[in-house]
């Protein structure tokens, strides 16, 4: 029941944020942009994006050897999709990381704390490069001018972020030290593949114009959709931008456009994991564990 209400809670919450959002923006100009989007640079983003998630796979898989788990880069890649889908379609559930959890502590018997702690690890050095992305470009952004000096507190937050990261996993989770070097460097590279994943969509609806405060909102909007607040994290991408562009005064209509293709994007990567649920059953050949 607790989970029930839960799961009602993230859909009424979601319902309720696009509900607001729009109501906010004329519906026909998104239709508009949407019929003049350029269909060779969604494409492209939609490669990128799953280039993205190959590497954040990989990323994921360095830690569970930090674990002794011994996974095949193709049999991990698929329990990653497997994982995203459930995650985005049938988030009521155990969720993809819990069902990545579970099934790896059935069938290799690799403990249930620390594969929690790998995905946690995997989670927040994904946060970490977002953090000092987003610190980064909202320095150098029209929003840093708003109030003075916020420029080089946000880059002070951004070169702080490892240090604090690697104090965290020093104490909390030293048996994951010798990897946090190579998991930081495929963190950042997930985030870039993301950043150039987003630059794609802004170009295929040909925003050519405050790239940068758009790329700065879609971090901060990659931050909140991490919270449990809705389904997919829809409705409060939405509402990032919504607010974030009419703070700069800007019609937030082609943002919320953006941010319904960010999620077709992210709907259609996941939905190949229906497709590999069959092929996560550890065989002979998916797995170097014993």
């Amino acid at each position: 029941m607790k989970k029930k209400f839960k799961l009602l809670l993230k859909i009424l919450f979601t319902i309720a944020a696009l509900w607001f959002v729009l109501h906010k923006i004329e519906i026909e100009k998104v239709g508009e942009a949407l019929s003049l989007a350029d269909p060779l640079w969604l494409f492209l983003a939609f490669l990128f994006f799953n280039l993205s998630k190959i590497a954040s796979a990989y990323r994921l898989n360095i830690y569970f050897r930090a674990i002794g788990l011994k996974l095949t880069e193709a049999y991990n890649l698929a329990l990653y999709y497997v994982g995203m889908f459930y995650n985005l379609f049938l988030p009521g559930g155990i969720g993809g990381d819990g069902y990545k959890v579970y099934l790896l502590n059935k069938h290799f018997k690799s403990g249930v704390k620390p594969l929690l702690q790998a995905v946690l690890l995997d989670r927040l050095s994904g946060l970490a490069a977002l953090i000092l992305y987003g610190c980064i470009l909202f320095s150098f952004s029209d929003y840093s001018t708003i109030y003075k000096g916020s420029s080089y507190l946000f880059l002070f937050f951004a070169f702080a972020v490892f240090p604090v990261s690697y104090l965290a996993t020093k104490y909390l989770f030293k048996r994951f030290l010798p990897v946090f070097g190579s998991t930081m460097v495929w963190g950042l590279a997930v985030q870039l593949l993301q950043l150039l994943c987003a630059w794609m969509i802004l170009r295929s609806l040909a925003i050519d114009n405050m790239e940068l405060e758009y790329l700065t909102l879609f971090l901060i909007s990659s931050v909140v959709a991490v919270l449990p607040l809705t389904i997919g994290g829809v409705g409060v991408r939405e509402l990032t931008f919504l607010y974030g562009l009419n703070f700069l005064g800007v019609d937030p209509t082609l943002g919320v456009t953006f941010s319904f293709l960010f999620f077709v994007v992210t709907a259609l990567s996941s939905l190949m994991g229906l497709f590999l649920l069959n092929r996560v059953e550890p065989k002979s050949s998916s797995f170097e564990n014993p």
